[in-house]
């Protein structure tokens, strides 16, 4: 497919077929997507129906099957050598046509020059044309070929005649599309090189281990379960669970975040991440298809593969493009023809007409900016589902995020801790870490962390009975040490001074939790546990304000908690304890209001919530991203990454607004211009060749996009 023209056509005649839904054709990807019922229509019918316009339909091979050869380079290699051997054949036409213009010899040389130009080097835009014509069909080379063969005939018939000869005309022509061929096909290249560099990334090969010794096997042959070493300075070949070994891995492909990230027993690595230090025994847990870097190909894959709702208009244009430029060059040629008393000047301006009109502008406009946006995100860690999610990012007005695990850490963390008076510190917490120990319980496990963060170590505990919801009690060191509320303290007699109750008292309105600690008669002290909020988070709530969103907060946390850790963020709408399957109507409840609404939750307890906004994004660590459910996933826990999602779908809005404006009005400025003698054919080539080109670069801006200073310092903060 060369233009926009053929892409409808090829998407109208799939789209006829029964059976057949949501069919898509992109001509910068030459892909189509479809949805067909094998009941209804065969493959096989669908192919013979493409066949019959004259083109063909072959199965796609998946992402991640090794390439012989690059399409868009062989592609490239094409045109460069046509190139190459049109131009210098054409200029010297040039030379002799206004060099020696009357002499006989140069006439029937410049003849000589310009037919293998026209039927050598210009053959595979003839043969496409003339095949649309053959299927009762046109696209952009039936244009150029009628347009370059009439100017050749033309010139042949005068050459015999007598009369003025335009060789140089169709034999330029035939170059300077060459050269935009060339040039198109080179941009494209480089703006669909998101999937290739997606894969490039892997590795290719795996340490195997079997029996305790190392194989080089390629990365197809790991299996799941199988246990793979992997060394300082090598790629992670697989998606699995570290068994042995410590290290930090840079997760930088995965998440966009270049700091590496320590790895240890237990923890999961990605494939293609890099080990950076310390050798790791990895236990695959998803090969091939399954891994992370599989699933990001696949997502870039299909949203590339959409449209954006503004292309419609372009696609509606394109479909009638072709048939009306071919009318209004045959108006061009008789207006001149019977009005003007010029047949000579009829056919330049015709073939102007023909030449410069552009439906690959408009072609291109859309999917090329889509292509390299997505591209760019994913390689920042911002997977962007596609063309739809662009149009809803420019009409967001608020964003609503899930508190835990999104703003804050998810994690229960001991931030505070105050004996009674008399007592030590470190007594107080080894003791609760004592009692703690074994805690499967959130609180119960982060004093214990905690403990031995600090080097201590704690006694060894005994008669340990859990206190469902109070707390928990141990013998320890000829004590009986009691870790909980303070019903647990009233329960086990225990004298609370009032010192501590004023303080815990103020914790609590702060949204701490706070955690009594007593034994022999007395509460020693009272330790302060919390959801820490993540480093940078107010920063991302500023930063979305400054972009024109407000921005709210929903949890299920009772109303003091939640307003304190809105508080630290600077956020004024909350919405607390709010149940899981509540908060569907929650987000109805702000859309009724007329907002646009974002939700951004972990992706896997706010599906449903995801699903019911105007934009859902998943903010995750690693694999574990809902990636059916939203419309954006982040695949770091870096709230920053939603004001990347947001900039980067407006920015890449902004370009397709762009593509599409100056495709639009170079059309309509253009062909005016050539119907009534004011361009030049030959100019009117070099016009259309830069028209595609600049579409292209254009959107190839999209990949020097980056984070902003405020998105660069949260995303370094969350790693501290």
């Amino acid at each position: 497919m060369h233009c926009a023209s053929c892409a409808a056509r090829v998407e109208r005649t799939i789209s006829s077929h029964s059976g057949v839904s949501d069919a898509s054709v992109n001509t910068a990807t030459e892909r189509a997507t479809f949805v067909y019922d094998p009941s209804r229509v065969e493959l096989d019918e669908l192919r013979v129906s493409v066949q019959r316009i004259g083109y063909e339909l072959a199965e796609a091979p998946p992402a991640d099957a090794p390439a012989e050869d690059d399409a868009g380079e062989r592609e490239q290699r094409q045109y460069l050598r046509l190139t190459l051997g049109a131009f210098p054949l054409a200029l010297v036409t040039m030379g002799l046509t206004f060099g020696y213009g009357d002499a006989g010899w140069a006439r029937w040389l410049a003849l000589a020059l310009a037919a293998p130009v026209q039927f050598v080097f210009g053959w595979p835009i003839l043969a496409s044309g003339f095949a649309r014509v053959r299927h009762l069909s046109a696209n952009m080379d039936t244009l150029i070929a009628i347009g370059t063969l009439a100017a050749f005939l033309f010139s042949t018939y005068e050459l015999i005649a007598g009369g003025d000869l335009y060789f140089e005309t169709a034999a330029l022509l035939i170059s300077f599309i060459l050269l935009g061929r060339y040039l198109e096909a080179r941009a494209r290249s480089r703006a669909s090189s998101a999937i290739k560099t997606l894969l490039e990334l892997g590795a290719k090969e795996a340490r195997l281990l079997v029996d305790g010794e190392e194989h080089m096997v390629p990365v197809r042959e790991v299996r799941v379960g199988d246990l793979v070493r992997v060394r300082p300075g090598e790629k992670v070949p697989i998606d699995g669970t570290v068994t042995d070994g410590a290290s930090a891995v840079d997760e930088s492909m995965l998440t966009g975040e270049s700091v590496p990230v320590d790895k240890a027993e237990g923890d999961k690595v990605a494939g293609a991440t890099v080990n950076t230090s310390g050798a790791l025994t990895v236990r695959a847990g998803a090969v091939g298809r399954d891994t992370a870097l599989a699933q990001i190909v696949k997502l870039v894959e299909q949203a590339q593969g959409t449209k954006a709702p503004v292309q419609r208009l372009a696609d509606r244009v394109s479909a009638v493009f072709v048939p009306v430029v071919l009318v209004v060059a045959a108006a061009t040629f008789v207006a001149w023809t019977t009005l003007a008393g010029d047949a000579t000047g009829g056919l330049l301006a015709a073939v102007a007409v023909l030449i410069i009109a552009c439906p690959c502008a408009l072609g291109l406009a859309t999917p090329t900016a889509l292509m390299v946006g997505t591209g760019r995100g994913a390689s920042m860690g911002v997977l962007i589902k596609g063309g739809e999610v662009l149009e809803l990012a420019r009409r967001l007005d608020t964003v609503l995020f899930d508190k835990t695990g999104t703003l804050t850490r998810g994690e229960m963390a001991l931030v505070d801790l105050e004996p009674a008076p008399g007592e030590d510190g470190e007594a107080l917490l080894r003791y609760a870490a004592a009692v703690e120990a074994d805690s499967e319980h959130p609180i119960g496990r982060a004093i214990a962390l905690s403990a031995r963060e600090r080097g201590l170590d704690p006694p060894a505990a005994w008669d340990f009975s859990a206190l469902a919801g109070h707390g928990a009690v141990a013998q320890l060191e000829g004590a009986a040490v009691a870790v909980g509320r303070r019903k647990l303290m009233e329960d086990q007699g225990l004298e609370l001074p009032a010192a501590l109750e004023r303080t815990a008292e103020g914790w609590e309105a702060e949204g701490r939790t706070a955690v009594f600690a007593g034994w022999d008669g007395r509460v020693r002290g009272i330790l302060a546990v919390s959801d820490t909020v993540k480093s940078g988070a107010a920063e991302v709530v500023r930063a979305l304000r400054g972009v024109g969103v407000e921005v709210a907060m929903i949890t299920g946390d009772n109303e003091r908690t939640a307003r304190a850790i809105a508080g630290q963020l600077g956020i004024e709408r909350v919405l607390a304890e709010v149940l899981p399957e509540d908060k569907i109507a929650a987000v109805s409840a702000l859309q009724e209001e007329g907002r646009t609404v974002a939700m951004v939750g972990d992706g896997i307890n706010d599906a449903p919530a995801l699903v019911q906004a105007d934009l859902g994004v998943a903010i995750g660590t690693g694999t574990d991203v809902a990636i059916e459910a939203s419309d954006i996933t982040l695949m770091s826990g870096d709230p920053a990454g939603v004001v990347t999602a947001i900039r980067l779908s407006r920015r890449t809005l902004r370009i397709i607004y762009q593509n599409l404006g100056w495709a639009f009005g170079y059309n309509v400025a253009a062909i005016p211009l050539a119907a009534v003698g004011l361009l030049h054919p030959v100019i009117a080539a070099a016009a259309m060749a830069v028209s595609s080109v600049s579409v292209v670069t254009n959107s190839l801006r999209l990949r020097r996009f980056g984070r902003t200073p405020v998105e660069r310092t949260t995303a370094n903060h969350e790693h501290e």
